[in-house]
């Protein structure tokens, strides 16, 4: 019922120097993200209304919750795709990547890797929110010599990673890309994370900035957030990767 009265704000092009959103959940039905076409293209228009011209899609990779396969994956975003042509949606869709949970099922992947990559290079990874999986650095390193180059998907959220730690620092030692979720910044996931967020920003340890995009309900905090000017002036200030995918 409250929300009859909160406040709604006229979204703002805030995002345009990122360029690309790389982190969101828009093809449906595949994960907690987008249930219907509509949902999706909701979220593409309002991507585009702040400022953002490209957008690359990573459903999740999840054992055993989200046994997606990768071949699937492009098979509906290619049919997402046309469906956002036909609508004359503003926006670029520039590819299906994925967001890989490093779990039990994850080991298994490396040793016939078929990762949906981000820009041909980059493969967005994330940990459990509760506890660091066992061998993390291992199958990172794995990764690496494989060829791949590792993001690192919302690290302000993990409450185990402290910020500018012992353990922060040995992941940017080894070469992890760290992405934080844009709604982190305007307290989306709490006020913890915000703090975190803005202080990984701050310390020099962000490469790239998502929206992680799931549903309607992020639709409106993105437009919200689009008219924070605190939030303006850290885009304004500091430089991202996101404009080189």
């Amino acid at each position: 019922m409250f929300n009859f009265f909160k406040k709604k704000y006229i979204p703002r092009p805030i995002f345009a120097p990122l360029g690309t959103d790389m982190h969101c959940h828009l093809v449906p039905c595949v994960d907690d993200g987008s249930k219907c076409v509509e949902e999706s293209i909701e979220a593409f228009q309002t991507l585009a209304a702040v400022g953002f011209k490209k957008v690359i899609i990573t459903p999740h990779f999840q054992y055993p919750r989200f046994q997606n396969d990768e071949d699937d994956i492009r098979r509906r975003y290619d049919v997402l795709r046309q469906q956002a042509l036909e609508q004359g949606v503003d926006i670029e869709l520039g590819g299906v990547a994925g967001e890989y949970r490093i779990d039990t099922g994850f080991a298994p992947r490396l040793e016939n890797p078929r990762f949906l990559m981000i820009g041909d290079k980059y493969v967005l990874v994330e940990f459990s929110l509760h506890q660091q999986m066992m061998g993390c650095d291992e199958m990172i390193f794995d990764m690496q010599m494989k060829g791949y180059e590792v993001i690192l998907a919302h690290p302000e959220r993990y409450p185990y990673l402290s910020v500018g730690g012992h353990r922060m620092e040995q992941l940017k030692n080894q070469g992890v890309f760290f992405q934080v979720n844009l709604l982190s910044l305007g307290g989306f996931y709490g006020d913890e994370a915000k703090r975190r967020a803005t202080a990984m920003i701050e310390g020099g340890l962000v490469e790239f900035l998502g929206t992680d995009t799931h549903n309607s309900l992020y639709c409106q905090a993105l437009r919200d957030l689009s008219c924070n000017r605190k939030v303006q002036r850290i885009i304004e200030k500091y430089e991202f990767l996101n404009h080189t995918l």
